[in-house]
């Protein structure tokens, strides 16, 4: 065979073995935990109770996260990528304006909750893989927390290097991980095959109804099971669907369906292992071994939970949900290595004040899984509005596969809103703060551009340009503007100082449109004005960085040479001024003041050149609604 031939076969097995390492270090790690819970004591360990919990897990495994997410969520794809930002993008393009109103919020909170998810994953992980040392010697208890602080400190202090170079190596180790924890609960299996009759779900359904007062904990455990499923989805991009779906049915639900089983058929045999079963599993000279490999999945389970976290922010970013930050790539080729210094560092700061709040994996259990559901619910929902409306998908087949999706995800949820007491206030603490900076954004936004509307319109602005207008000099002046159609402030505010204007005049506009991508050739609108005059829109999709200096270079190619010598960047910096009237509710002006001025400068964000730009400094008066006093009997 030539190496012609051999080549996709080479690139599809290395991208199947990056996605062990990215994709399933969540879901690969759940055996931990996610059985153990459901037992509390030696007491309650017994056939029923062992056999049910299988089933759940295991038919929770096949519908959720093979059905779902593997065989048809992955079908949902945005040009190629996946994730609920996207997913979002493609339900608004299918329906009609008037629904809209409720999808936009929809899908902003499911991604708020995403970050709920990122603050737990990675301390539930790391704690659950280092608890494992007490089941070699109890002397290491004390130093649990302070050994889990050391694997996830300086997890958050590299992320700045970025994972272009150490991403290869994921792959292989969470490889071993699988095949570790598959042989383990094999070898388990082959003494004790009556373990696998456990498959026959009429044993999970039966312990439902058996034993109704235990169904919180019960689904708790399958929910624990199938988390990480979202990754499957959101990481489309980065690796494919084949690779995505032959890491899943070949390694990835084989290995931990083995050793799910494998920890029942221990318990059966000795029920005091069901404090610890996935450990127990190992002959005492490997649970150390054992423990180093969990805590290194783990630690790489927790990389694609943050890099998640890194690729979300960048999405809201470009599509105008969140401030402008500082988004950082870390890899030339790889477009979706990139670090966020500022939620790196909320991140770490969340997860370090949450080891050491919950302090061991019991209870960081209590209050896992709300994110999760939430997030899963509202990705069906989104999903049924695109496959019914965009991709056209018939009732007669869509209904019952979704109606099934939607039970299970309400029946997850319900029980996970039950913990809210116990812990489960904590996600939704998070994503209701996510969500709420977002929408404050979003409004602080649309009520500067109803401010900004008060410009007069270019094409008459124009028209002043005659012989008595500003005088002309050499050169062309790029004026940055949200829209094109109006006179830039900058543009207004330089007649008024100074009285003349560039030879050449451009409106850039950038926008970011709800695909991920635009090619080069559909990315510059450009209109001739008159007066020499031009506007010129930039597009980009949302996993685009805006590069003005690119769109200059197509700019020539399109006819209009640019000298940058001879070119200047002209950008207004807006001072937000709350007036007392209608407008804004209070708490969220407090809030969006803040955000404005904590966005990035623009010169950085669009990567225009500094020695170019000229600042002209404005106030806007955004109206907001004050108090109101207290009224007096």
């Amino acid at each position: 065979m030539s190496k012609t031939a051999e080549k996709p076969a080479t690139i599809g097995q290395n991208l199947t073995l990056a996605a062990l390492g990215v994709v399933y270090g969540d879901l690969g790690t759940s055996p931990l935990y996610a059985v153990h819970i459901c037992f509390e004591d030696p007491s309650t360990v017994n056939e029923a109770r062992v056999f049910g919990t299988l089933s759940l897990i295991a038919w929770a495994l096949l519908l959720v996260v093979t059905i779902k997410y593997v065989i048809v969520l992955l079908r949902a794809d945005n040009q190629g990528e996946g994730g609920i930002i996207a997913l979002t993008a493609l339900a608004l393009r299918a329906t009609a304006a008037r629904h809209r109103v409720w999808i936009l919020p929809m899908g902003l909170f499911g991604a708020a909750l995403f970050y709920g998810d990122g603050v737990l994953t990675p301390a539930i992980s790391v704690l659950s893989a280092v608890e494992g040392l007490k089941v070699a010697t109890p002397l290491f208890e004390p130093y649990i927390l302070p050994i889990a602080l050391a694997f996830l400190i300086p997890l958050f202090m590299i992320q700045r290097f970025g994972t272009a170079k150490v991403g290869r190596f994921f792959g292989p180790i969470v490889g071993v991980w699988f095949t570790t924890i598959g042989l383990l609960g094999l070898i388990e299996i082959i003494q004790r095959p009556g373990i696998l009759r456990a498959l026959d779900p009429r044993y999970g359904l039966a312990l439902l109804f058996a034993e109704p007062e235990h169904n919180s904990v019960l689904i708790g455990a399958v929910v624990l099971a199938v988390t990480g499923a979202e990754a499957l989805y959101a990481d489309m991009g980065h690796f494919g669907v084949a690779p995505i779906r032959r890491a899943w049915l070949r390694l990835v639900f084989p290995a931990v369906l083995l050793n799910y089983f494998g920890q029942g058929a221990l318990m059966l045999a000795d029920p005091a292992t069901s404090a610890n079963p996935f450990f127990q599993l190992a002959p005492s000279w490997a649970v150390v071994p054992l423990v180093g490999l969990a805590a290194i999945a783990t630690v790489i389970a927790s990389q694609a939970v943050i890099t998640g976290a890194f690729s979300l922010t960048r999405q809201a970013v470009q599509l105008g949900y969140l401030p402008r930050l500082l988004v950082r790539h870390t890899s030339e080729h790889e477009i979706g290595q990139v670090y966020v210094p500022a939620v790196n560092t909320i991140l770490m700061l969340a997860v370090a004040a949450t080891v050491l709040s919950f302090r061991n994996s019991d209870a960081l259990a209590t209050a896992y899984g709300l994110a999760v559901t939430g997030t899963m619910g509202i990705t069906t929902i989104l999903a049924f509005v695109h496959f019914r409306r965009g991709a056209k998908w018939p009732l007669w087949g869509l209904v019952p596969l979704f109606g099934v999706f939607l039970v299970v995800d309400v029946v997850f949820l319900g029980v996970n809103l039950l913990k809210i007491p116990e812990g489960g206030w904590f996600p939704l603490v998070i994503g209701a703060g996510v969500f709420t900076v977002m929408a404050t954004w979003i409004a602080g936004r649309r009520r500067l551009a109803e401010a900004a509307g008060t410009a007069p319109q270019i094409a008459p602005f124009i028209q002043t340009f005659g012989s008595d207008g500003p005088r002309r000099l050499p050169g062309t002046a790029i004026y940055m503007t949200a829209r094109n159609d109006l006179a830039p402030p900058a543009l207004l505010q330089e007649i008024r100082l100074g009285g003349a204007l560039r030879e050449r005049i451009v409106l850039m506009t950038v926008r970011t449109e709800d695909v991920p991508r635009i090619p080069d050739a559909e990315r510059l609108v450009i209109q001739h004005l008159g007066g020499n005059v031009h506007a010129i829109t930039v597009r980009h999709g949302f996993f685009e960085q805006p590069d003005i200096s690119r769109a200059l270079d197509l700019c020539r190619d399109a006819g209009m040479d640019f000298t940058l010598g001879e070119t200047s960047f002209h950008i207004g910096r807006r001072k937000i001024i709350p007036v007392p009237r209608a407008g804004l509710a209070w708490p969220f002006m407090w809030l969006f003041v803040p955000l404005a001025r904590m966005s990035l400068d623009a010169t950085e964000f669009f990567h225009i050149p500094v020695d170019r730009v000229v600042e002209f400094g404005a106030q806007v008066e955004v109206p907001h609604q004050p108090p109101q006093p207290a009224a007096v009997a």
